[in-house]
């Protein structure tokens, strides 16, 4: 099916075959082959050596085997290498993750928020059809020359009423070379109007409608082999792609076609061979429709056994991490936080492997790196070099989420100190610039903005750099906060521990256009104890002058203009931060534990009150902040995805287990219910991304790849055997098996799918389920408290009070387990084994202790 749509495409002019250029970037199959080419012991570039593989339509001669191969290839995602290419100064980077504009810092406006062309304060010269939505990523389109319009039924009916191609452009507002791309082409009167002259065309807010995201996104890796946003695609009438790419320049450079030649060429193609191109578009959907049907029937040559999948992972983890500085071998660097935590699940079912040592290098670095905001707290997406130095300064709600779960599993596993200071860190960070009023969390911050109130152009980092002379003279002009220091500098101590140099400490590779030239990143290469040693004094002075450097920082930085901030609040990246949250608040000793738990329960209640529909009983994707302490809600619903339903479902669970209300548990049921119903394939298994008869998708997709987020496919596997677990019902459990069979021959698979690996290795070595009988307060807390505060991804804690018995989760299932001599007990089983009941939460602790808690010194240089 694929072949005959990939002879369509190769039969038609160059025109179709479009190079485009540096973007937000995704190449979710490229980690993918670097993971099976160590796997098979051949160059991490992946078969076929260390060239690139070119897309499957890009190709003028191939006969049908030959392409036949390169989509089965596809099929199975196995992923393209690792690449970088040079265009200009611009690097492009394809990688198994989101990537935003690598090592560009170029000079532009961005942020249209209003008035005038990209926010120069005049007034608004156009107004499009984007001004009546909410997505901030439409507003800032707004007032742009073209004629755009929302995703929806107007517009498809005037492409399908006046045979016209539809040009969509997708992105979010936080996106850099979106702003780019928006600057040179959508706001040139030019451009739009032969933009408007010859295609009807629509905006989509990829946050506000992944599943159209997704869908085109799949089209654009198929023809180049990588893809990111803006994303470009021109679609027939009847919503088939038939051509595109992601960002172009308005004028052909660097080799590539210029915007305005590609519309030009579209549009005689359009009127010459139409027909052609409609038959082309409508046999790309038919394979991609056949490639969701299909691509998981084929059983593997070699079926692996989970125990095999186990050895595999910890093998590839061991090859594919950095010994040095942690992550991925290479550049860029990106958390990975769900591979993270299999590290730690790995290593915890088997502590022989010394697995450990790759999830605390790689936490310790990136807590030391300029990927983490040593000012504000949070981190980065990612690092464009190999050192988690320099990063993409956008700053995205779903990162922070995981990275808490991440580091508050780090102290759960290690009780080392820093793990839980770089968590309370996030935490501060996402209530203090993230957070609406009534209790959600915005989506992320742009990575660009002005370098000062009065300057016209916002550039990327100019919000987080700083000179040499800057700190010195804010140190010099305020000695007074630091206390008597005696001939102590604070200003020697500060930069010679963040390693800020009068000359900048940016390496030109990671500065081409010199925009960082003379700036320092705050960095970390040395201890504490390192720092002390080299100026001659003690830590304790050392850590009170970096906390009083930094407070000061960051009255400065609070005076800076900020970076655009967009306040769509999505339920599931809201979800992760529940998730989060709980588990950080399920660390004993943690310094602001009932503060953590207070933000989570009012998460918990801003999403029931904004986030659901209760009338039509779903869930909404998003909602929006604005200058009231109200959220605002779409007047024509954008309902959940799968990720919605089962990172809000993982959230409540975990909300669960750090709380005990039973009322989030339950909630949890019920939302897992309706994910059923709206998602799950009774035909072949597995859920799709969107609902059945959603408007305008022409295929419901089902996602398989971990990568920036987990895919809702693991997160769900998780939540089916916790829930199967709570409320004592097989059927849970057997559709949780159903969802592992179904993806069960996607290789390398602990790679590829950590998240349901995790949730593999919970099925097959069972769960530990925590049982404490007492009613309500202080005894019964420190027996649960002794339990929770230590790693343990299959936990399941039930409490069951004797004064309440309607309230028990599994009914009479669990009426055998009873109080000794009338005092708060606590029994631990694993696969309905139970040990001899406890009553001291001391004892408790040591029982788990030997299995659960890990010396981290062991693994530290």
């Amino acid at each position: 099916m694929f072949c005959g749509a990939a002879a369509k495409l190769n039969s038609l002019a160059g025109v179709l075959r479009l190079r485009s250029g540096p973007v937000d970037n995704v190449n979710k199959f490229s980690e993918w082959k670097s993971a099976r080419s160590s796997n098979s012991g051949s160059n991490a570039t992946g078969g076929g050596g260390g060239k690139r593989k070119k897309g499957i339509f890009q190709h003028q001669q191939r006969s049908s085997a030959n392409c036949c191969h390169q989509l089965r290839w596809f099929d199975q995602y196995l992923p393209l290498q690792q690449k970088q290419r040079q265009l200009g100064q611009r690097v492009i980077v394809s990688h198994g993750e989101q990537v935003c504009s690598i090592s560009t810092h170029s000079t532009m406006t961005t942020g249209n928020d209003g008035a005038g062309p990209s926010g120069t304060g005049t007034p608004p010269k156009h107004t499009n059809r984007l001004i009546n939505e909410k997505s901030p990523y439409l507003l800032q389109h707004a007032h742009n020359p073209v004629d755009w319009y929302p995703w929806g039924e107007e517009a498809i009916a005037r492409a399908r009423a006046e045979n016209k191609l539809i040009f969509l452009s997708v992105g979010y507002s936080t996106c850099h070379w979106c702003h780019v791309m928006e600057k040179e082409s959508f706001e040139s009167e030019e451009v739009a109007e032969i933009m408007n002259e010859n295609f009807v065309n629509v905006k989509v807010d990829r946050e506000e409608r992944p599943d159209i995201d997704k869908l085109y996104m799949t089209f654009i890796l198929l023809i180049n082999g990588s893809g990111g946003w803006p994303m470009s695609v021109w679609l027939t009438p009847d919503l088939a792609p038939i051509t595109g790419g992601t960002y172009f320049p308005p004028k052909d450079r660097w080799g590539m076609p210029g915007f305005t030649t590609i519309l030009l060429k579209l549009k005689i193609k359009w009127a010459t061979d139409g027909e052609d191109l409609k038959e082309t578009g409508r046999s790309i959907i038919q394979a991609i429709q056949k490639n969701v049907e299909e691509k998981h029937k084929e059983e593997p040559e070699l079926p692996l056994t989970v125990e095999e999948k186990f050895r595999q992972a910890i093998m590839i983890y061991r090859r594919n991490f950095d010994p040095v500085w942690g992550g991925s071998m290479g550049a860029p660097k990106f958390p990975e936080v769900s591979k993270l935590n299999l590290i730690f699940h790995l290593h915890l079912l088997d502590p022989a492997s010394k697995l450990l040592g790759v999830v605390l290098n790689t936490l310790d670095k990136m807590a030391a790196g300029g990927i983490h905001d040593h000012v504000f707290g949070g981190f980065a997406r990612y690092s464009v070099d190999k050192k988690w130095h320099v990063p993409h300064f956008e700053k995205m709600l779903y990162d922070q989420g995981q990275l808490l779960m991440a580091y508050a599993n780090g102290y759960k596993a290690t009780r080392k100190p820093l793990y839980l200071e770089v968590a309370d860190s996030i935490f501060k960070y996402i209530c203090k610039d993230l957070r609406h009023p009534a209790g959600g969390f915005y989506s992320g911050e742009d990575a660009d903005s002005l370098p000062a109130w009065d300057s016209k152009d916002k550039i990327e980092g100019a919000f987080y750099a700083w000179t040499f002379s800057e700190i010195k003279d804010l140190f010099n002009a305020n000695l007074e906060k630091f206390g008597d220091l005696g001939k102590l500098n604070p200003v020697e101590v500060f930069t010679e521990h963040y390693d800020v140099q009068p000359t900048g400490n940016v390496e030109p590779s990671s500065d081409p256009h010199g925009h960082l030239l003379g700036k320092n990143i705050l960095i970390v290469y040395g201890s504490l104890r390192e720092t002390a040693l080299k100026l001659d004094t003690n830590e304790e002075v050392v850590t009170k002058i970096l906390k009083v450097g930094n407070e000061l920082l960051h009255e400065v930085r609070d005076k800076r203009p900020r970076p655009h901030l967009d306040t769509k609040i999505i339920c599931a990246w809201n979800g992760l931060i529940l998730s989060g949250l709980a588990e950080l608040s399920r660390v004993k000793d943690a310094p602001n534990r009932a503060e953590y738990l207070e933000v989570a329960a009012k998460l918990v209640a801003f999403i029931r009150e904004n986030l659901f529909d209760a009338k039509a009983g779903k869930l909404l994707r998003s909602c929006y902040g604005d200058d009231s302490d109200k959220a605002k809600s779409l007047e024509v619903p954008i309902y959940g995805f799968i990720d919605d339903y089962a990172f809000l479902i993982k959230g409540l669970i975990d909300y669960y287990r750090a709380s005990l209300d039973t009322s989030a548990l339950r909630w949890a049921r019920e939302l897992q219910e309706i994910q059923d119903r709206l998602f799950w394939d009774d035909t072949s298994g597995a859920y799709f991304y969107s609902e059945a008869n959603s408007a305008n998708v022409v295929v419901r997709l089902k996602e398989d790849h971990d990568g920036a987020e987990p895919c809702g496919n693991s997160v769900a596997a998780h939540n089916l055997l916790l829930l199967g677990d709570y409320f004592a019902e097989g059927a849970f459990h057997e559709r949780a098996r159903k969802l592992l069979d179904y993806f069960s021959n996607v290789a390398p698979f602990g790679y590829v799918l950590p998240k349901m690996m995790s949730a593999a290795l919970m099925e097959e070595h069972g769960r530990d389920m925590f049982i404490v009988i007492g009613p309500e307060g202080d005894q019964t807390n420190a027996l649960v408290d002794a339990v929770r505060n230590f790693y343990n991804p299959g936990l399941v804690v039930v409490h069951l009070d004797p004064t309440k018995p309607s309230e028990h989760l599994a009914g009479k299932k669990l009426d055998n387990f009873k109080m000794i001599q009338d005092a708060p007990t606590a029994y631990i089983c694993h696969d309905k084994v139970c040990q001899l009941p406890l009553t001291d939460p001391d004892r408790l602790a040591e029982e788990i202790k030997p299995k659960h808690l890990f010396d981290y010194t062991e693994y530290e240089n």
